[in-house]
């Protein structure tokens, strides 16, 4: 019922415009065992690459334990700890072999405030720490991080978010006031439609991105989307649930500008026990 993170401001224009949106083929399936661990593997192709992924997860009770091996050589693990006290959750994460990937995060939720806090586990370390003040209607934050190393600001950004039954307004300003981006997201039916539009510009080449999308259910298993931007490309999508927690999704991209071009196609194949 509060403002959430300063991750959520703008999300579900993000999400509408952005998620499950891809021009690669990619895998995923997920198995679990009556000990609670559930063990997830996915590949995708990429071009004529092809990259993997093997991930398992352990629950118990407000911990769990992520661990995560790719196809490059690389192991990631996560430790999560909700509840510490009411609204407060931990995190630290690592990735093996960078050295310097070690980081500690301190995530708090309050019914009118939503702080992030995190800090790397190098000598000379990147602070990050963001917040969110304000209501389930209205919320305003910032989200910064400083490298002690150089004693410099390397991100500083801002948000704004204005929530109605159904609108959501956000104006957001990113690479420390290089750009600002304004997005609106509208539920036109509840149950089946919705739109949403993103306006960037970006000061030092003075030049304006905007894309717009749109979402419908065409049932309760099904949905589509498309989005075109002032670039000229467009892309859609069709998402079917055809058994439950499971997914395949085909999506595809057009640059209308060069038709001429292949088109780019694009598909995901979620299995979940």
């Amino acid at each position: 019922m509060g403002p959430g993170l300063y991750s959520d401001v703008a999300k579900r224009a993000r999400d509408l415009l952005y998620k499950d949106y891809q021009t690669d083929q990619k895998f995923t399936i997920t198995t679990s065992t009556l000990n609670g661990v559930s063990i997830t593997t996915s590949g995708t192709k990429k071009n004529e690459l092809i990259f993997g992924e093997l991930q398992s997860q352990w629950k118990n009770n407000n911990i769990s334990v992520d661990v995560k091996a790719t196809s490059d050589s690389k192991f990631a693990t996560t430790v999560t700890v909700d509840e510490l006290t009411p609204g407060l959750r931990s995190i630290f994460s690592v990735i093996i072999p960078d050295q310097r990937s070690g980081k500690v995060e301190l995530q708090y939720l309050h019914n009118y405030a939503g702080v992030t806090a995190g800090i790397g586990l190098t000598a000379n370390p990147v602070v990050n720490l963001s917040g969110v003040v304000g209501t389930n209607t209205y919320a305003v934050g910032a989200d910064v991080s400083f490298d002690t190393a150089t004693g410099n600001f390397i991100k500083c950004n801002g948000g704004l978010n204005v929530i109605n039954a159904d609108l959501i307004a956000s104006l957001t300003v990113n690479d420390k006031g290089d750009s600002v981006t304004a997005s609106y997201y509208h539920l036109v039916s509840p149950l089946s439609t919705a739109v949403g539009a993103e306006l960037t510009h970006c000061f030092s080449s003075n030049e304006n991105t905007m894309t717009f999308g749109t979402q419908h259910t065409l049932d309760p298993l099904t949905n589509v989307k498309a989005r075109f931007n002032n670039c000229g490309k467009a892309s859609a999508l069709i998402q079917h649930e055809w058994r439950p927690k499971s997914f395949v999704t085909i999506s595809g991209e057009v640059d209308t500008k060069a038709i001429e071009k292949s088109a780019k196609v694009g598909l995901a194949l979620v299995l979940r026990p």
